[in-house]
Order: structure tokens, then sequence, then C-alpha cells
């Protein structure tokens, strides 16, 4: 696996926007904010042509256009790390404009996104080799104050902490408005992990996942090399990591089954799953946590269910590719990741 170096003190931020642009509000305010707050640090910014673009479907701009500001900004020496300005809809569309064989042989770039950006922090890694990070967007950092799993995640692309641990409280809705667009997360849920089966949890593998969304997407198309992914790190076991957006409990289910009959659990030595945005959600008896137990139980492996992971905030970042150790004590979740 290989590792890009960490954002250095001074470095230089690039932001992209190979998913949605920041055009409208909460996120045009934050992401300006986000910008003032990293100069503030020191830090230099760089913005790609499509941060402020929305003339795409479901993205920034024309999938062409998107795929060479990626090529270009994760190539460019005048940037150290890479920032979405967001998610979105059809990021998949810009993937044959993207030159993995290029991002390949150039030296490897922290890129740092989430949900549709599932596209290349899932695709880095196993058609790159490249580790990558599941992690807040550009316009989080505009939050006033930030909220401890921001500062995490500036922590990981800095390389100041690589051992993290669940937050306690999450975010079931949003007071961000077009008047308050950098409102704080409104933490009015108490985290309570569902592990089955029951009890405490120690397992240690490869971490690799995203948004089950894209990633049921991504299989079985050119794209998907995960079966000579984790033949090649079978030794280390894969942990996935896995997030629900659009997908209701009968989605979540289909994809799993996807998944698991394309041979992508083979070697699994665990799962993480986040909070679905349709939490609570109960359809002809199949609920949440039926739609993923029934369906990977007889794999017989841990499973962490509700983790602050995904799109009720906070979401834990993880670096895509680290070898991780994870363990549960109660409500309170650990993970200690390392760069080999």
């Amino acid at each position: 696996m290989r590792y890009p170096t960490f954002l250095p003190e001074n470095g230089t931020i690039g932001f992209v926007a190979p998913s949605f642009g920041c055009t409208t509000e909460p996120y045009l305010t934050c992401f300006g904010r986000a910008q003032e707050v990293f100069q503030s640090m020191g830090y230099q910014v760089s913005l790609g042509p499509n941060c402020y673009k929305e003339d795409g479907i479901g993205i920034s701009t024309k999938p062409e256009d998107c795929g060479k500001e990626i090529n270009e900004f994760y190539t460019s020496p005048l940037n150290d790390a890479l920032i979405s300005c967001g998610g979105g809809e059809m990021m998949c569309e810009i993937l044959e404009y993207v030159d993995f064989e290029k991002l390949k042989e150039a030296k490897p770039k922290w890129y740092m996104g989430y949900s549709d950006n599932t596209n290349l922090t899932f695709l880095l890694p196993t058609l790159c080799d490249t580790a990558t990070i599941y992690g807040p967007c550009a316009p989080s950092f505009g939050m006033e104050p930030w909220h401890p799993v921001i500062s995490d995640a500036l922590a990981l692309l800095t390389g100041k902490k690589t051992a993290l641990t669940s937050y306690g409280m999450w975010e079931k809705e949003s007071l961000k408005t077009d008047e308050n667009p950098c409102a704080p997360y409104n933490l009015t849920e108490k985290t309570v992990l569902h592990n089955f089966p029951e009890g405490d949890v120690a397992m240690e593998g490869r971490l690799l996942g995203g948004c089950l969304d894209c990633l049921g997407n991504i299989c079985g198309t050119k794209y998907d090399a995960v079966e000579a992914f984790c033949e090649k790190y079978k030794e280390d076991g894969i942990l996935w990591f896995m997030e629900a957006c659009d997908l209701h409990v009968f989605d979540i289910r289909r994809a799993l089954w996807r998944l698991k009959n394309a041979g992508w659990f083979k070697y699994v030595k665990g799962f993480i799953f986040g909070r679905p945005v349709h939490f609570g959600q109960d359809v002809m008896g199949l609920n949440q946590y039926t739609a993923v137990t029934d369906m990977l139980k007889d794999l017989n492996v841990p499973i962490i269910m509700d983790a602050d992971l995904g799109h009720l905030p906070p979401s834990m970042p993880l670096i895509t590719g680290a070898m991780a150790k994870v363990e549960t004590r109660g409500n309170e979740m650990t993970v200690q990741m390392s760069l080999t």
C-alpha cells in the first residue's frame, strides 16, 4: 500500500469538485469560511477550476472536465493534498476520464472526501494501491465551532493522529440554514452501538469501504478490482466499513447481496456499518439491522452497527487501505490505524 506524505505545516491544500461544487447554501458560505480557517492556520489554498461550477448533472460540470481536474490536481506539484468540495450523485460518470494509470505512477497524494467521493476514495486504493481518507468534504471545515471529528480529520491529514475514538452523540436533524450556514452539529442523540453477535468487539484487518450506494454501483464494472486487491492482502484480511445514503432497507440488503456474491467478502475479518440516512426505517418487517445481519451472518465475523460513520454526523474519518485494530467497549468504538 502506498501512503502519501502528510500535509506539511504551511503546505498547500488543493480543492477539487469531481462531484458537486460549492454554489448553493450552506455549502457556498461554509466553503469560503473553510478557506479562511485554513489560511489562518498558515496553509495555502489552491482552487480547482470546477469548485464554483454547477452546470453538470449531479456533479459540478461536464464529466470530462471533472476527470481532467482530478488528473491535473492530483499530479500537480503545486498542492500537497486534495479535499473534495462535496458529495453529489453522478461522480461515477467521471471515471472514464480519470487516468488511473497516470495516478498510479504519480507520487501518492492524500485525497479526502466522502459519500459520492467513494468513487475515488475506494478506487485509488483498489486500482492504484494508494491510501485515501474517507472523511469530511471542504465545507465541513467552515463549521463554527469545529466538532472534534473535524479536528480529527485534519489530524489524520497532517499525520498527527492515527488513533480515533467515537464521539458519544450524533445529529438527527441539522440546524443549518441559508441564514446560519456554519452552524455546528445539533447533537441530540446518544451513540448506541449494536454489535452482532452481542458483546464487545475486537477485530483487525485492512480498512476498505465507503458509501454503499457507490460500492454497489462499482461492483461488476471494469473498475471493480476488489478480488485482486483482497487476494493481495488476504493475509491481513479486510475490515469493511460502509454507510448508506439514499438506500432504503431493501436497497441495503440487495446491495450487500450483490457484493457478497461478487466475492468481495472472501477475506473479511469484520464489518463496521454507520447510521443510515433512513435511520429507524422498518419496511415489511425488514429494518436497518436485519437488512445487514440476515445477509452477512453466515460469514461468522463481527458486525458493528450504528457507528459514528456516514451521513448522520459525526462521521469518523478513516484511512482507506490502512491496517486497523477496532475495538468496542459498550457504546464506545476505538480505531487504531497503522500505515503498514
